[in-house]
């Protein structure tokens, strides 16, 4: 059983602060923003011209995101996914990993955006796990060979561009797996993680016992696990680098330093930044002297770019390097 959100809560803002309804997912595709015939389009579809979208229907939701809100700030150039089921506390069902990973792949094919936030709406949940309802009655068949919410994962394996969690409340189950599938994990000041499958009958499926033993260690990830319980909160899961830092200040705080870092992010040269997470993602799957191997190479690419002949020589003349991503 699905638990959507209402179809009008998809979004799509622009460099501005007006909203504008995703009719496709597919607009993230056509390389610009919504312009001002577009919002006098939509305002006419709507009946409507006080150009406020988020409580307004509008009248083909057939290709809308039902699940998940997506903007694009900073002049394009970052681009914000939110999970938003709150009354569910963003239990992820199929099509929330459906969606997530659409836009997830929208975005990164996006040339203009150079770093991804990942985040949950309402105060309480990142995500706090799978939809309950719709798993129960899963069989070995369906489970099995559906790879049951593995989409999102495939995409975020393929990405290229930065993804930054942005973490506020609980990320128990599928939602700490979804974090750790990240490359950056912000924790808000209540964050929570954990892995309490096995208080369901089953264990983690997304990647959660090969990722949580190498953030934590094996022990403490066993003992989370295996018990289902002894959560980990936002000072420890910095201090055993699950998280990379806390952000105190409440949700809102939370977003403003995650957009901060994806600024920070996205002023570098975007081919640079890519070899470099993947670089660094390799070290989970190389030994020492192969992954080694594989940063020289991306290394020695760098010098056949433009961008590194003018970041050397903006600092040498000590100025600001205007790279091109090329």
């Amino acid at each position: 059983m699905w638990l959507q959100s209402a179809p009008n809560q998809a979004l799509f803002r622009g460099s501005s602060s007006t909203f504008y309804p995703i009719r496709s997912p597919r607009l993230f595709s056509t390389g610009r923003l919504p312009s001002d015939t577009d919002q006098t389009e939509a305002e006419d579809a709507e009946g409507g011209d006080d150009g406020e979208f988020w409580d307004r229907e509008v009248d083909d939701v057939s290709n809308l995101y039902e699940t998940i809100l997506a903007e694009i700030v900073d002049d394009g150039r970052v681009g914000i996914i939110t999970i938003n089921r709150p009354e569910v506390l963003n239990a992820l069902s199929t099509q929330v990993m459906d969606e997530l990973a659409d836009v997830l792949q929208e975005l990164d094919a996006d040339p203009r955006v150079k770093a991804i936030i990942l985040t949950g709406s309402g105060k309480k949940a990142f995500a706090a796990g799978a939809d309950i309802k719709e798993m129960r009655d899963q069989e070995f068949v369906t489970a099995y060979l559906g790879r049951l919410l593995s989409g999102y994962e495939r995409a975020t394996s393929e990405c290229r561009t930065p993804i930054i969690a942005a973490v506020n409340g609980y990320a128990l189950g599928g939602g700490c797996e979804l974090a750790m599938m990240c490359d950056i994990i912000l924790a808000g000041e209540n964050a929570v993680f954990g892995q309490p499958e096995t208080n369901l009958g089953v264990i983690p499926g997304m990647g959660g016992t090969q990722r949580l033993i190498r953030a934590v260690g094996k022990s403490r990830a066993m003992e989370m696990i295996l018990s289902g319980a002894h959560f980990i909160d936002a000072e420890e899961a910095v201090s055993r680098g699950l998280a990379s830092r806390v952000i105190t200040g409440g949700p809102e705080k939370l977003i403003e330093a995650a957009i901060d870092l994806a600024k920070q992010i996205a002023r570098l040269s975007g081919p640079v930044v890519a070899m470099a997470k993947e670089a660094v993602n390799s070290a989970n799957d190389l030994g020492l002297s192969e992954g080694v191997k594989k940063e020289n190479l991306f290394f020695s690419a760098c010098f056949g770019l433009y961008d590194q002949k003018e970041g050397m020589s903006a600092f040498l003349e000590k100025r600001k390097a205007r790279f091109e991503n090329r």
